[in-house]
């Protein structure tokens, strides 16, 4: 999938799914254990290297992992070629630090509390040997920067013991007769000043400052406050190092990284009657490469791509993604599971990738007639439709990402599923995953393959109430809607995917 001003030619298509192996798990739950509600895994963001992984819960901590498999290796690719072993070795990160990123709040003014889970976290451009990353609760956005800091301490002796005697006199290197520091000697008779001073510099031993272990120290360099009226629910770094978004129910506001005290409003959907009001923003992301695009996402099911060179407030979009709704198919859940909870751009820009509640669709930002392709995911739920809503399952939502190479994508779904498609021409790839140590355990359904467009519509009345079939899929398998896999992110140059299961941080490679 080339973008349309990119020189590079991607990698041909694969032509058989990847074969997933379990890697790794941090935080990984006793049988039996119970899970504490602040350690429930909210954010995961790879950096751009893919040598970092940040994660953010509830209780508003952000945890940050390094990769270590690349740092035993070493070497240029000439010497491991070299090597008479191989060097292939799945990804392995291990724990690097933790702090406190949020607290929870209380606005006085509105009377409402405000939760210190992390919303999302975003990396930034390293600098120094230095990271930075961005962290955001409901309305407040942080700016870190996490740095390893050498811990010095001075040695403790500044005079030469050998040479000191009794009551702290020293013996000079010039004369038998012992010397005091100040230049006089112990038996009262008279030296001259500089054979003393001599004496007592030579006997000297100045103060060493000696670096020790080395920690890491996280510290907040900037607070975005005060700039939302409304939840938080994304934030997005432009590619010009320099800026970046914050967007709420109603408006996304520009940032400056080294200007906290301001933001400019460059779109507000808010209606000046609230009784008007029928679509919120959902999600919000820069183009990877062009500082003056971005995307968002509505309730309705539409994307908005908006050029910031056409004006200051962005009311108008640039192109409008939105797929036509099926004649005779609108029914009480119609908007509910329409509404778009996550949306990324592909790594070359063509791409974006947007997650409803029953699919996955991938556009093309040349092509808004419809998306080029989509993935079923939560099709066999069609009929639990009305069990979702009375326990407010239909409103979860799901993230998405692709893969480095824009050749597959993901996403999450109930009793801690994730499902990968592949998205190049002619690619069949739809493979189900558990997280667990065996992600091959359970499989539902396969999901159907990719269409043109969403061919399955309501063909019967959906009646409120209960119903008498279990919560059971295709296959059989009971589905939990109390277990979800809300959050997951894709390496950005591998196939290694990193997903949250509650409080467990599960990875897994291909």
């Amino acid at each position: 999938m080339k973008g349309g001003d990119e020189a590079i030619v991607p990698p041909l298509p694969s032509s058989h799914p990847l074969d997933w192996k379990f890697s790794q798990v941090f935080g990984e739950r006793t049988a039996g254990e119970e899970v504490q509600e602040v350690d429930i895994i909210s954010a995961i963001e790879f950096d751009k290297t893919g040598d970092h992984l940040a994660t953010g819960d509830r209780g508003g901590r952000v945890v940050l992992f390094e990769r270590t498999d690349k740092k035993d290796n070493g070497g240029t690719r000439k010497d491991l070629e070299k090597m008479d072993h191989s060097v292939t070795r799945h990804p392995e990160f291990r724990y690097k630090t933790e702090f406190q990123s949020h607290e929870p709040e209380f606005d006085y003014l509105k009377s409402l509390e405000i939760e210190e889970k992390i919303n999302k976290i975003r990396w930034c451009q390293t600098a120094n040997g230095a990271l930075f990353l961005l962290s955001t609760n409901d309305k407040t956005i942080k700016f870190w920067k996490v740095q390893e800091k050498k811990i010095k301490k001075i040695s403790n002796m500044n005079v030469d013991t050998s040479k000191a005697v009794g009551n702290g006199c020293m013996a000079s290197s010039s004369s038998s007769t012992p010397q005091l520091p100040n230049g006089g000697s112990c038996d009262g008779g008279y030296n001259h000043p500089s054979n003393d001073l001599l004496g007592a510099i030579s006997s000297l031993r100045l103060q060493v400052v000696t670096s020790h272990e080395s920690s890491l120290l996280a510290r907040c360099r900037r607070v975005y406050a005060h700039a939302h009226d409304y939840h938080i629910n994304s934030i997005s770094n432009n590619s010009d190092g320099e800026t970046f978004i914050s967007a709420d129910d109603l408006r996304i506001n520009l940032w400056n990284l080294e200007i906290s005290n301001q933001s400019f409003n460059i779109v507000d959907v808010k209606p000046a009657n609230m009784e008007d009001l029928t679509e919120v923003i959902t999600s919000a992301e820069f183009h990877p490469t062009h500082c003056n695009m971005l995307a968002y996402s509505s309730s309705k099911g539409s994307i908005r791509l908006v050029d910031l060179r056409q004006s200051a407030l962005c009311d108008s979009h640039a192109k409008l993604f939105e797929e036509p709704e099926a004649p005779g198919s609108r029914s009480f859940f119609t908007e509910i599971i329409a509404s778009i909870s996550d949306i990324k751009f592909g790594t070359n820009g063509r791409h974006i990738l947007s997650r409803d509640y029953m699919t996955l669709k991938l556009w093309d930002i040349n092509m808004d007639s419809g998306p080029v392709a989509t993935f079923q995911v939560h099709e066999y739920l069609r009929p639990k439709l009305c069990d979702l809503y009375e326990n407010d399952s239909i409103f979860d939502k799901f993230e998405c990402c692709l893969s480095g190479d824009g050749l597959r994508v993901t996403t999450g779904s109930y009793s801690n599923l994730f499902r990968v498609f592949g998205c190049s021409p002619g690619s069949t790839e739809a493979t189900t995953l558990e997280a667990s140590k065996n992600p091959t355990r359970r499989q539902v359904q396969t999901p159907s393959r990719p269409s043109r467009s969403l061919s399955s519509s309501f063909t019967r009345v959906v009646r409120r109430g209960g119903s008498d079939s279990p919560g059971v899929d295709a296959n059989g398998n009971p589905f939990d809607f109390t277990t979800k896999l809300l959050h997951l992110a894709w390496h950005p140059a591998e196939n290694s995917i990193a997903c949250a299961a509650a409080n467990s941080l599960y990875m897994y490679y291909a």
